[in-house]
């Protein structure tokens, strides 16, 4: 069975933020497929804390990490709309930096969902804080609908 791990921050402040595009997928795949064909994790800790939640998940999942392992996070070098399935993430981000360190491995899946607008000129760590505007949020909402469908197969 999958592990599939939505990045995010929890709490109310954070909802509709750019960084909560982890989250965001992980509720329409469960959503659309429930809790039969994958689990799904969203870390009640802060981004940068993600792997320190995943570590202790993980001790279910043994031996089999990296081919059961999905992380869906936001990646700043991937335009708002786009999104790529590899198998490493971007130069940098502090979720998945922690997850690294925690869990010793990198070769998992990395779905990377562009929120890059092409316009922002504030730093990135108060961009990725920033609420969606309407255009941007269905951009969103289309490329999450894109990543649930193309996940069917995924999880079979």
């Amino acid at each position: 069975m999958k592990l599939v791990v939505g990045l995010g921050n929890p709490g109310n402040r954070y909802v509709n933020t750019r960084h909560n595009v982890g989250f965001l997928v992980v509720d329409k795949l469960k959503e659309k497929y429930g809790d039969k064909v994958a689990t799904f994790l969203k870390p009640d800790q802060f981004m940068n804390k993600s792997g320190v939640v995943l570590k202790r998940v993980v001790r279910n999942f043994p031996g089999a990490l990296e081919s059961d392992l999905i992380v869906i996070h936001d990646d700043l070098d991937i335009k708002i709309g786009e999104y790529k399935r590899a198998n490493k993430g971007p130069k940098d981000h502090n979720g998945l930096n922690n997850i690294y360190e925690q869990l010793g491995v990198k070769d998992f899946e990395h779905i990377r969902v562009g929120i890059d607008n092409g316009e922002f000129r504030t730093s990135g760590e108060e961009y990725v804080l920033s609420k969606w505007k309407p255009e941007e949020r269905e951009a969103i909402d289309r490329v999450v609908d894109e990543i649930v469908e193309e996940m069917k197969n995924a999880l079979a």
